[in-house]
């Protein structure tokens, strides 16, 4: 069985990111989104808030887990069983950047693959953090995320 991981933080998930994960999951014959826990990082959402949040967007996906994760992200991959790592890509600046993370995670474990799969146009603006920015300003994001995350989102930051 070929199991894939989807990391990531997130905070929260847009269309942008819903599309890469349909996409794998239909390449893969498990995927697990790998919600990032990264003490580092102030989050919106709590890490449970965040997989409950995906897993309502994704109940017709039977092949797909979602579960939070801190720590190295081959360390996961090896917990969960995992061959592969999916990213997306919108542009040439989330490449560069990637290229550094593949190279990183291939040195820590070469068992664990890559793959990157590139965003489609009409989503290569979007970013967790424009969708949070519209949002703070009360812009329309009904098309930027789910209804449930943008009904969340708007909650959030009227607060």
């Amino acid at each position: 069985m070929k199991i894939a991981v989807y990391p990531g933080s997130f905070d929260p998930m847009t269309n942008g990111h819903l599309d890469i994960l349909k996409r794998a999951a239909s390449l893969f014959d498990h995927l697990i989104v790998g919600v990032l826990v990264n003490n580092n990082k102030k989050c919106l959402f709590s890490p449970e808030e965040r997989v409950d949040m995906i897993n309502e967007a994704i109940q017709d996906l039977e092949n797909v887990r979602v579960m939070h994760f801190n720590g190295l992200l081959v360390d996961f991959c090896d917990k969960v069983g995992a061959t592969a790592v999916i990213r997306g890509l919108r542009a040439v600046s989330d490449y560069e950047y990637e290229v550094q993370m593949f190279a990183a995670n291939y040195h820590l474990n070469h068992k664990v693959e890559t793959v990157f799969l590139m965003s489609q146009p009409k989503y290569s603006f979007l970013s967790s953090s424009v969708v949070k920015e519209i949002a703070y300003y009360g812009g329309n994001i009904n098309e930027l995320v789910t209804p449930l995350i943008a009904e969340k989102l708007k909650k959030r930051m009227t607060k």
